[in-house]
């Protein structure tokens, strides 16, 4: 018999943008803790919106509250919330068909950096993707520090967690959705390829890219040129890349067809 994963009631959020973000965007949060002393600036706006919240407000010395913190830079507040509600794949879909647009969707193939998902998270929220999809194994998870990182971002943004990134393709594409895969060996730039219309599109692992079959799975890969002697980009970047071109071909479409 296998034992049971342990379960997490509670996640935390670090810093003031977060935790301000959190506080505004109306999501729940059990209870608030604040470094005894930290009354100037955000701190008094998170004070007063979580008075208005009906939420508990603990102050605590600074040695607690640096035992408590996951991060270095926790800005003198925590927020203890429910753990993340990651979505499923039909509710990304809806969102685009809430927003009456074509589906614009990224997946994520086993990013392990947190501080590279929460990056990703933020660039994507900002550039009007309707959600991320990740694997449930061998890849980061939404923790505190991919909170942090996307300041805020991730209450915005719909994300599924999946058992097969290759399965979960073969479905988008059911949905007429077309895969673009990142690829340092691709044969065409990024900037060549039409992204326009219903996308989805594919950042790899820090290391090794995109899997195997995950490559075999998309419609057609586009890799970014490279001019110096590092022939990589941090994911994060690479996503932010790919994904402002696609928004670029799209609203270049739409300014068109005006």
């Amino acid at each position: 018999m296998k034992d049971k994963e342990p379960k997490n009631y509670e996640d935390q959020i670090e810093g003031r943008n977060s935790v301000l973000e959190r506080l505004e965007s109306g999501k729940d949060i059990n209870k608030i803790f604040v470094t005894k002393g930290e009354k100037h600036g955000s701190i008094n706006k998170i004070i007063s919106l979580a008075k208005e919240h009906k939420i508990i407000v603990i102050q605590k010395e600074k040695k607690q509250m640096e035992e408590m913190a996951q991060t270095q830079n926790y800005q003198g507040v925590i927020a203890m919330v429910p753990p993340f509600e990651y979505c499923e794949l039909e509710d990304i879909l809806q969102e685009a068909k809430k927003r009456q647009e074509d589906p614009f969707i990224l997946i994520l193939d086993g990013i392990e950096d947190p501080h590279n998902l929460g990056s990703i998270i933020r660039t994507a929220e900002t550039a009007g993707v309707h959600g991320i999809i990740i694997p449930k194994r061998r890849a980061a998870v939404v923790n505190s520090t991919v909170q942090k990182v996307s300041c805020g971002a991730v209450q915005y943004m719909k994300i599924a967690r999946v058992t097969n990134i290759a399965e979960t393709i073969e479905r988008l594409k059911k949905e007429g959705i077309w895969i673009c895969g990142t690829d340092i060996n691709a044969k065409d730039f990024y900037y060549e390829q039409d992204l326009t219309g219903a996308i989805g599109i594919v950042i790899g692992n820090e290391g090794n890219g995109i899997g195997q079959k995950v490559k075999k799975n998309c419609d057609f890969l586009i890799k970014i040129p490279m001019k110096g002697k590092i022939t990589s980009l941090n994911a994060s970047v690479s996503a932010g890349i790919i994904l402002y071109e696609t928004v670029q071909q799209k609203m270049k479409k739409v300014n068109n067809s005006n």
